[in-house]
């Protein structure tokens, strides 16, 4: 029998999924338990688990995982959590979190972690009398490094690279021990830029923990709340891969076709208003003069109207007669995805509509292309299909044209009418074009009711531009989620392969 009101229990396991020497020997668990009384002996068991980790692809491994189990009839209170101590032996200035392995979805799942960089440990509380615990480290977000100020809000606000808005952030200068708790409000600052900026805070902020002279302090960042975006909340997060709502995808890189990797990716699906990037590469085949001006017929988009009403086609809201500059066209294609546009573009190119569709395919098929057919140039038909490899070949070709990259990541695009003086402005639809963490060099959204949501994006990286396509994704604001999953992916991958 056990009289003492206080039980400390120090387990060390290693499971050897990795090599030892990787954790220098320095990692342990202790959990601690302080119960009111004790009716019997403590039990503990303790057993080794060989099977392969499966840690969650944002993150690495900073310790072996820890099995734990208390098995004892009438010793545990629920309403006293034990306390759990990690040790971790690599220091380093990211952020780390205590996941706990969820047997029943085969997940692990992070609990609310306290980090103590200086002295290398975690800490946390759980209500779980067993389970495995580890210690994950993600590279990509800092905890301890510098902060400078701007003024914006003027209140207790940061901006943060890392972290999405609303999140709550203690923020402690590290040469005073002053402290400040702040929400996120705004994206900042560019880590490629400032690669030590952990963040950057609010003017009021920074000066109650620092002088606005000092303009750059040393600091350490806790998560006091976190806020999980609302679409991330609806897509449990798989292990090792992305776990993506597309019913496709890939990730390429362009120079050499290399695939990082791939979900149904030679799956043939619809397609969408991708489409449109094939049909302006082959306009722009035929050498037009992009200043010559042209007039809109109507007759452009009654053919778009065999597969959709009127009202459900977004296009170009011109007049028949009205005058444009083919330029004007092309940015309506591709920036507002107009569907009469890409009919008025295929009029104008001197070809028949057929001639011009065959072209389309001949492209194509002559890039390399087997699982892509067209049956007519906007996108709007089901039957226009490919696949997310043969869409990347596809991109990987129609992207030596600098005008067609140029366009395809313009965010806003404004014209008149040359001879009734309406004004026109056209908003990209690809809201990833916005996230300055990334530097996209190409772009294209789509949409009908038989693809789903499909989305192209081509980013530059250290290593080469990677194309990203997905086809198929359960929503809109899915659809940006899923195509940034596997652009974080991709950039982690080449990270880890360099």
């Amino acid at each position: 029998m056990i009289k003492n009101k206080k039980a400390l229990v120090l387990l060390v396991l290693f499971v050897f999924i990795m090599p030892l020497s990787a954790f220098a020997g320095n990692a342990s668990l202790e959990i601690k338990y302080q119960p009111q009384t004790f009716t019997e002996a403590v039990k503990l068991t303790i057993s080794e688990n060989q099977a392969k980790l499966n840690i969650p692809w944002e993150w690495e491994a900073l310790t072996p995982a820890y099995d734990y189990s208390f098995v004892s009839s009438g010793l545990y209170d629920p309403s006293r959590p034990l306390e759990i101590k990690l040790n971790y032996p690599n220091k380093n200035n990211n952020l780390k979190q205590i996941f706990a392995y969820d047997s029943i979805s085969n997940v692990w799942r992070p609990i609310l972690t306290k980090d103590f960089p200086k002295e290398q440990y975690v800490t946390a509380t759980t209500d779980a009398i067993s389970g495995r615990l580890i210690v994950l480290s993600n590279p990509d977000v800092l905890t301890v490094g510098d902060a400078s100020w701007y003024k914006y809000k003027n209140g207790l606000f940061a901006a943060s690279p890392d972290f999405a808005k609303g999140t709550v952030l203690r923020v402690y200068n590290l040469a005073n021990g002053k402290s400040v708790d702040v929400t996120v409000n705004d994206f900042g600052p560019e880590r490629a830029k400032h690669p030590t900026r952990v963040v950057d805070l609010d003017k009021v902020a920074f000066q109650k923990i620092a002088s606005t002279g000092e303009g750059l302090v040393a600091v350490r960042i806790e998560t006091i709340k976190v806020v999980t975006p609302s679409v991330k909340s609806k897509i449990p997060q798989s292990a090792d891969i992305p776990n993506i709502t597309a019913s496709s995808a890939v990730i390429m890189m362009e120079k050499d076709g290399q695939i990082i990797w791939g979900k149904n990716e030679n799956q043939q699906a619809p397609l969408a208003s991708l489409t449109k990037l094939v049909a302006v590469r082959t306009f722009l085949d035929t050498k037009p003069t992009l200043s010559t001006v042209v007039s809109y017929k109507k007759q452009d988009e009654n053919y778009n109207y065999k597969y959709c009403k009127p009202w459900e086609s977004a296009r170009l809201k011109v007049a028949d007669g009205e005058t444009m500059t083919i330029e004007n066209l092309v940015y309506s294609a591709l920036v507002g995805s107009a569907n009469n546009a890409v009919e008025s573009l295929v009029r104008v190119s001197g070809l028949k509509r057929e001639d011009f569709i065959a072209n389309m395919n001949k492209n194509v098929k002559d890039w390399g292309a087997v699982n892509t057919k067209f049956v007519e140039p906007s996108g709007l038909s089901p039957d226009n299909v490919s696949s997310p490899f043969d869409y990347a070949i596809i991109i990987k070709e129609i992207f030596r044209n600098p005008v067609i990259q140029k366009i395809s990541i313009t965010k806003t695009y404004s014209f008149k009418t040359i001879n009734t003086k309406k004004a026109h402005t056209l908003k990209n639809t690809n809201q990833l074009l916005n996230n300055i963490a990334y530097n996209i060099l190409g772009s294209k959204t789509g949409y009908l009711d038989e693809a789903g949501y499909c989305l192209m994006t081509r980013v530059k990286t250290p290593q080469g531009n990677m194309i990203v396509v997905n086809f198929g994704s359960k929503g809109k604001a899915e659809n940006f989620w899923d195509n940034e999953q596997l652009i974080r992916y991709g950039l982690r991958s080449i990270k880890v392969k360099k």
